[in-house]
C-alpha cells in the first residue's frame, strides 16, 4: 500500500467534495472512511485511476449519511450530482483547500489546527506538541473549529498569514517529526509565492530551503540526530542555500520585515559560515531581538539565550534563561516546551564547566522528549558527560 500516494490524493479529494456542496466536517469524515476502504481493497485490487476511486467511493458514503439525515428531496438533489465514472481531473487543490480551511469565521489559531488535520495530515498529538499544549485540549479545538464551520459555506478564503502559519507547521513536522512533509511544504509555498507578491511567502519559502538545505546532515546512519556544529558543511545542498539567501535578500531590501524573513536572516548566517565556530553569532542575536519583538514567542527566547551564550559566554547565556525564569515563574506561564528549556540550560552548564548539573539536566530533558530520536540524543549527552566525570 503506498501510504504516500493516499496522503497527497487526500486534499484534492476533500477539495472536490466540499466543492460539490458536502458539509466541510461531513466530507472529511467520507474521505476518511474511503482511505480506510483503500487500505483494505488496494493491495488486492488497485484501481487503475486511484484519485477517481477515491472521489466515488468518498462521494458515496458521504450520499449514505446525508440520506439518513435529509429529506428525500435533498437526497435527490445529491444523487443527481453524483460524480460519473472515469478519471478524475488532474487539478492540484491542496492550496486552495488550505485557504478554504482558514475560513474567516475561524479563529486563526482554530483554523490553523484545524487545516492540519484534515489537509495536512497531522495528528491531534503532533498538532498539540506544535502548540505547546495537551492533546486533549487541542482535540477539543479541533471538535469546535469543525462545529463552528459545519453547514457554513465555503465561498469566503482565509487570509495569507494562516495559511503560512499552516505551511510552517506543516514544514517543521516534515522536518523534524514523524511523517516527510517538508517537500510538499516547500512545494505549495513556490506556488503560493508564484501567485502573491508578499515579502512574508518569501520569507517562509526562504526559510524552508535554507533549514532543507541541511537536511541531509541533520541524523547519523544509525538515525541519532547530529547537532548544527557537528554536521558535515561539506554535504550542504549549496543551490538551495543559493536560493534561499537570494530570495530572502530581495525580501529584505522590502523593508517589510516579518518573522519568517527574520528566521529566515538567522538560519543564512548558519549557512554561511564555513565552519561552526566562524558563525557571526552577534548578528545572529540581533536577529533574535527583532525576532522576539515581532512574535515574543517562548521558543524564540530559549533560542536567543543559546546565541547569548555563544555570543557573549555560557554565563551570559544562563543569565539570559535565568531572567525568563524570574519573569514567568511558574512552569505552566513560562510557555515554553520544558524539554526545551532544560536542554538549553544543560547545554550552557556544560559549557561552564558543570557537568553534573549539566548531566542531570540533560537526562530530565531526555525523560520528557517529545519523541524518541531527541529522547536517545539526550540520553546519550547525559551519559556522556557522566562518563567523562567518572574518569
Amino acid at each position: 500500500m503506498d501510504e504516500a500516494l493516499l496522503r497527497s490524493l487526500t486534499p484534492s479529494v476533500l477539495a472536490i467534495l466540499v466543492r460539490r456542496g458536502a458539509d466541510f466536517a461531513a466530507a472529511e469524515d467520507a474521505v476518511q472512511d474511503a482511505l480506510v476502504e483503500a487500505v483494505r481493497v488496494w493491495p488486492t485490487d488497485p484501481p487503475r485511476d486511484p484519485k477517481g476511486w477515491l472521489v466515488t467511493v468518498a462521494w458515496r458514503r458521504f450520499l449514505d449519511g446525508a440520506r439518513a439525515e435529509a429529506a428525500r428531496r435533498r437526497r435527490e438533489v445529491f444523487v443527481g450530482e453524483e460524480p460519473t465514472p472515469g478519471p478524475a481531473p488532474a487539478v492540484d487543490d491542496t492550496l486552495q483547500l488550505y485557504f478554504l480551511c482558514a475560513h474567516p469565521s475561524l479563529t486563526p489559531s482554530s483554523a490553523v489546527a484545524l487545516t492540519l488535520r484534515a489537509v495536512g495530515g497531522l495528528t491531534t498529538r503532533q498538532i498539540a506538541q506544535a502548540y505547546l499544549v495537551p492533546e486533549a485540549t487541542m482535540a477539543q479545538r479541533i471538535s469546535r473549529a469543525k462545529r463552528t464551520v459545519s453547514g457554513v459555506p465555503f465561498d469566503r478564503p482565509g487570509d495569507v498569514a494562516t495559511v503560512l502559519r499552516v505551511l510552517y507547521l506543516v514544514f517543521n513536522e516534515g522536518y523534524s517529526g514523524d511523517v516527510d512533509l517538508a517537500a510538499e511544504a516547500i512545494r505549495l509555498t513556490r506556488q503560493l509565492a508564484a501567485s502573491i507578491d508578499h515579502p512574508e511567502v518569501a520569507g517562509l519559502l526562504a526559510l524552508m530551503l535554507l533549514h532543507h538545505a541541511r537536511r541531509a546532515t541533520r541524523t547519523a546512519p544509525d538515525g541519532s540526530l547530529v547537532p548544527l556544529a557537528e554536521q558535515d558543511r561539506g554535504r550542504w545542498d549549496t543551490e538551495s542555500i543559493a536560493e534561499g539567501v537570494e530570495i530572502l535578500q530581495a525580501a529584505l531590501v522590502r523593508d517589510r520585515l516579518g518573522e519568517f524573513q527574520a528566521q529566515a536572516a538567522i538560519a543564512a548566517l548558519h549557512a554561511d559560515a564555513p565552519t561552526a565556530e566562524e558563525t557571526d553569532w552577534v548578528q545572529i542575536v540581533e536577529w533574535y531581538d527583532e525576532l522576539a519583538r515581532l512574535t515574543d514567542s517562548p521558543v524564540v527566547r530559549l533560542n536567543r539565550a543559546v546565541a547569548v551564550g555563544e555570543a557573549d559566554g555560557p554565563r551570559a547565556g544562563l543569565a539570559a534563561l535565568a531572567a525568563l525564569d524570574d519573569s514567568s515563574p511558574s512552569s505552566s506561564s513560562r510557555g515554553y516546551p520544558i524539554p526545551r528549556r532544560d536542554a538549553v540550560a544543560a547545554y550552557l552548564h556544560e559549557r561552564d564547566g558543570d557537568l553534573a548539573t549539566a548531566a542531570r539536566l540533560y537526562a530530565e530533558a531526555a525523560e520528557k522528549a517529545p519523541n524518541l530520536a531527541e529522547r536517545n540524543h539526550l540520553t546519550r549527552q547525559a551519559a556522556r558527560l557522566n562518563a567523562r566525570r567518572s574518569r
